[in-house]
């Protein structure tokens, strides 16, 4: 499986394009805003979006979406039904940050725990990690030993809890009792920030 890195919006907010080499197809994981760059990007890719993907309902991670799934006319897949009320706010979200109006979003599939997702030939596995929101997922590719975590956790941190509905305690029980088993080796993407492995954060994040 191969993955690359777009950095988005004043947030620097970690957009992905994880895709499949066997078949070239690939999946955009949380288009938060820059359209424009993201299409010049994926185009250099030479790849074939099939999907947008979502781990969760924040503003800097879905921004372009509705405008990036219409243009590549594919569908919104995820996140968990419980952030319905944030995607239904993104208007108010964009007013608070001072940010470009961004319309509700209703995602085509709403995903839950142990969903698989199919890019191409790889598969992921969706896991439901709320805490920096209630409907908050991560994707998980086992065979790959890879990660895309969203803002459950970063490289000596973990996300944000004083958001609406937040919740640090169920955030940390996400990280240790969802992610950290998966093992050592696993690879994660986080929603900004520096890539890193559970291993290294089991012993070095401060939070855990």
């Amino acid at each position: 499986m191969k993955y690359h890195i777009i950095p988005v919006t004043a947030f620097s907010q970690n957009c992905s394009v994880i895709s499949c080499p066997k078949t070239n197809e690939a999946a955009l994981v949380d288009p938060g805003g820059d359209a424009e760059k993201i299409k010049a990007e994926v185009a250099a890719l030479g790849v074939t979006l099939t999907q947008v993907l979502l781990t969760h309902g924040h503003l800097d991670h879905v921004g372009a979406a509705a405008e990036l799934a219409a243009y590549y006319q594919v569908p919104i897949v995820g996140p968990h039904k419980e952030d319905q009320f944030l995607l239904a706010g993104l208007p108010e979200q964009s007013r608070m940050f001072g940010l470009e109006h961004c319309d509700a979003l209703t995602p085509d599939v709403w995903l839950e725990e142990g969903d698989v997702v199919k890019v191409g030939e790889e598969k992921l596995t969706v896991l439901e990690c709320p805490g920096h929101t209630p409907g908050h997922i991560v994707f998980i590719n086992q065979t790959a030993k890879f990660a895309v975590s969203g803002d459950v956790i970063f490289k000596g941190g973990v996300g944000r809890s004083d958001f609406p509905r937040g919740n640090h305690e169920d955030l940390i029980n996400s990280i240790k009792t969802k992610l950290l088993p998966l093992g050592d080796d696993i690879v994660f993407l986080p929603g900004h920030g520096p890539m890193s492995t559970l291993g290294y954060e089991r012993l070095n994040n401060p939070f855990l």
